[in-house]
């Protein structure tokens, strides 16, 4: 059997392999999980909440195993890592509770009829997830789906199949059999479960295969939920705290190597501030040293292939040739990127366009709000955007003017907890987390009968 080998991309030296699900074998996991799915569902959801609560011990017990392994897969600084396992850890019994209260059957009675609204299992959920938070997302999409009563069938990232196989280990420890299973592979496996018999499609990935997914599920109406990357822009306004913004504006485009969803991708910052701010943001990118994960120090790892590494080159250099100004960085040794600043940034630039997915601050030069928010919203995506400025309704106003889904003030993007995680535009179709996002893995039934 073909095997799906995985490279560490800080040394290019193996950490393990999984064997290759052949596609045409992929039907035959869906339908194990259909014949599982009856079972599961007739747990109710606090019967499954009890199955799969243990999950935060288990994980618990093997969190420094578990980081590093994640570290060595996708290469970022273990204390990245580390945080990654812990979150999802911290978050089950959370998560479950706030399932269960999103589940739970409604009464509605207006005097003449008396309807109960349910929120059943769908039936068999597929989920493919990507390599940037390799533990975490597996299980922002696989969990809540399996408390909700579906089944689920997992197709990881083939850049990150370890971490997210160690993942479904220890969730398939808690659940019968055929409740989860994986896939491990590239394009032709995800294709080939996309077309098998599952009632809903959960992506996490590029834009252009969201687009292809919706198109595939399109002749099943299967349901789908999609997140689709974003370019997510910075507005510093002329009130803002400069320091403060720049810090954040570091921060937020270098972490994980700039590989993040809601990384600040476009900085929009008012002229009177300009020039103080990417001062400030040149130093505070000096400040992070770049090397192997596992390394004590490292603020950033590698990317995690050459082929991430020369799609975010190719940008900068196009972006070079069109007239944009190096401040700091452009750098490369093997995977490792240094942190990169440019300035004079355009709209006709692909930088500025497109998804770069890596460690490049791209700053425009403005000269009011109203320019500011024109080139914010300029762009076919919309998952997160984030604005500086003086705590006043001024601010406020430029934020609710962002065509966003999530937006960020004096702050990044993450709301409270139970907050959605949402994108606007083509960011995103349907959306994870809170009520309503948890509502979206089931399908809703109403009962009504005579007052």
């Amino acid at each position: 059997m073909a095997q799906l080998v995985s490279t560490d991309p800080a040394t290019g030296a193996v950490v393990g392999a999984v064997d290759v699900t052949p596609a045409d074998q992929v039907p035959a996991v869906v339908a194990r999980a259909r014949a599982a799915a009856p079972a599961w569902a007739a747990l109710g959801t606090a019967g499954r909440a009890a199955r799969l609560r243990p999950l935060a011990a288990a994980i618990t017990a093997r969190a420094d195993e578990l980081a590093r392994l994640l570290t060595r897969e996708m290469g970022k600084p273990l204390r990245d890592a580390a945080g990654e396992i812990r979150s999802v850890a911290d978050g089950v019994d959370h998560e479950l509770a706030e399932i269960e209260a999103a589940l739970a059957p409604e009464e509605l009675d207006d005097g003449r009829t008396r309807s109960t609204v349910f929120h059943d299992p769908l039936g068999v959920c597929a989920a493919i997830t990507p390599w940037n938070f390799p533990f975490a997302m597996p299980h922002w999409m696989a969990f809540p789906a399996l408390a909700a009563g579906n089944t689920v069938v997992l197709k990881p990232s083939e850049e990150t199949p370890l971490i997210a196989q160690a993942y479904a280990e220890l969730v398939r420890a808690l659940v019968p059999d055929g409740v989860l299973q994986v896939v491990h592979g590239a394009d032709e496996q995800g294709k080939a479960l996309v077309a098998a018999d599952v009632d809903l499609i959960a992506f996490t990935g590029s834009r252009a295969v969201g687009k292809q997914i919706m198109a595939a599920a399109a002749g099943g109406l299967k349901r789908i939920i999609l997140e689709l990357g974003g370019k997510d822009p910075l507005i510093v306004l002329d009130s803002a705290d400069v320091d403060k913004a720049a810090t954040f504006a570091a921060r937020n485009c270098f972490r994980n190597a700039g590989q993040v969803c809601v990384a600040t991708e476009r900085i929009y910052v008012a002229r009177p501030l300009a020039e103080r701010f990417v001062s400030r943001l040149a130093v505070e990118a000096d400040k992070l040293t770049v090397g192997n994960g596992l390394d004590d120090g490292t603020r950033i790892g590698p990317l995690v292939s050459a082929r991430q590494r020369d799609h975010v080159l190719a940008q900068v250099g196009d972006a070079l040739a069109r007239g944009a100004t190096l401040v700091r960085g452009g750098e490369h040794d093997g995977l490792f990127v240094q942190p990169t600043v440019l300035t004079g940034v355009s709209p006709d630039m692909a930088i500025a366009r497109e998804e770069t997915f890596g460690p490049v601050a791209c700053v425009t030069v403005v000269d009011d709000a109203d320019e500011a928010v024109a080139l914010a919203n300029g762009s076919r995506y919309g998952l997160g955007a984030v604005v500086f400025g003086a705590d006043d309704d001024r601010t406020r106003q430029v934020a609710r003017a962002l065509d966003a889904g999530m937006i960020g003030v004096n702050q990044g993007v993450y709301g409270a907890r139970g907050a959605p995680w949402v994108g606007a535009r083509e960011s995103g179709f349907a959306f994870h987390g809170s009520r309503d996002g948890h509502r979206n893995f089931t399908q809703t039934r109403v009962l009504s009968r005579p007052r």
